[in-house]
């Protein structure tokens, strides 16, 4: 349901279309962009101007058309590349379309994609047959980006949000000294506790999805009730009109459970320039593994910030202070090491 927004039936109709296909999906999006956009929400309320966006298709190497967009400063060239991946289920055209432009007006040239079946790219709705292929497929994404002329130069960042943090860390141990540093949002290194089912419905589980990786079965609470801690801030989730919102499909759950558990038993293998930002009272993803990560990896240039009483969604689902805050923090490590460099 949707608050303030009168749906015609035809608006309705969109809504109820299947989005496991990417046509619909495209079409819902293009349907409430603006909509979207004009949320009352922290990160759509502030208007920038001047800046440069550019929406892109792009067929890669499997045949896979991935969508892309970047957020570039209009007036001077930019100071830094930040490369997006977004969390579980998530599209890089709804919450983050705002934070992209609080990022591109402080001076930084933003690039995003959807991943492989997610948002606005080809591919069966919210199905990872392979993490380590749409890890492939993410890296060869932003390699080409970063290699244009004019920004191939300067420092480059990874910014990995939940799932898009357990990314971001496989992209960094494929590409051990490629990038500039990562900040890591509540990543996914651990699966909470509390989102993974009992050892029995696990091991049924796994059995499974051998058999039937596609099929949407894995019992699961409303991520976004576990995720948004400010009430006000949660029913706008029903604005991600193309985020995943059915139950997990067994191939996928799999994926992600064997890819923390991996990524887990490689911390000390992570090299490079780190800002981890969680919230303490996360039970989506395990704040105590960001410690672990901070401890362990080898970097000599990391940074562990932990936000009292913080959920999930830092960037999203918190009150505005901790938003603006959490965002400034970011700015802030950037800004310091695209000095650096």
């Amino acid at each position: 349901m949707m608050k303030g927004v009168e749906l015609t039936p035809e608006l309705q109709e969109i809504l109820n279309a299947n989005m496991d296909c990417v046509q619909e999906r495209r079409t819902a999006r293009e349907a409430f962009k603006d909509i979207q956009l004009n949320i009352d929400h922290i990160l759509f309320n502030t208007k920038y101007e001047g800046l440069k966006t550019k929406e892109t298709y792009e067929t890669n190497s499997k045949g896979v058309e991935i969508f892309s967009k970047s957020w570039l400063p209009g007036a001077k060239p930019p100071k830094a590349v930040v490369c997006y991946c977004h969390g579980y289920g998530d599209t890089c055209t709804f919450f983050f379309e705002g934070i992209a432009r609080k990022f591109a007006s402080c001076g930084y040239a933003v690039f995003a994609m959807d991943l492989p079946g997610l948002g606005l790219s080809e591919g069966l709705h919210c199905y990872i047959p392979s993490f380590d292929a749409l890890v492939d497929d993410v890296i060869e994404h932003y390699s080409k980006v970063v290699e244009n002329p004019e920004i191939r130069d300067l420092p480059r960042f990874l910014l990995g949000q939940s799932m898009g943090g357990a990314v971001a860390l496989k992209v960094h141990l494929k590409q051990p000294t490629y990038w500039s540093g990562a900040v890591l949002v509540a990543p996914m290194c651990k699966i909470a506790d509390d989102v993974v089912p009992p050892w029995a419905v696990t091991q049924f589980l796994i059995g499974m999805s051998k058999v039937m990786p596609k099929m949407k079965l894995v019992p699961q609470k409303d991520l976004a009730d576990m995720a948004f801690r400010d009430p006000k801030k949660k029913h706008l989730t029903s604005y991600s009109v193309i985020g995943y919102k059915d139950k997990p499909r067994l191939g996928t759950a799999m994926e992600l459970l064997k890819t923390s558990q991996e990524i887990e038993c490689q911390l000390e293998n992570v090299s490079l320039p780190l800002l981890i930002l969680h919230g303490k009272a996360d039970i989506v993803t395990d704040p105590s593994v960001s410690k672990a990560l901070y401890e362990k990896s080898k970097s000599p240039d990391k940074k562990l910030n932990l936000y009292d009483d913080a959920w999930h969604s830092l960037m999203e689902g918190e009150p505005d202070e901790l938003i603006l805050r959490v965002l400034t923090d970011i700015i802030t490590w950037l800004e310091d090491h695209s000095a650096k460099k």
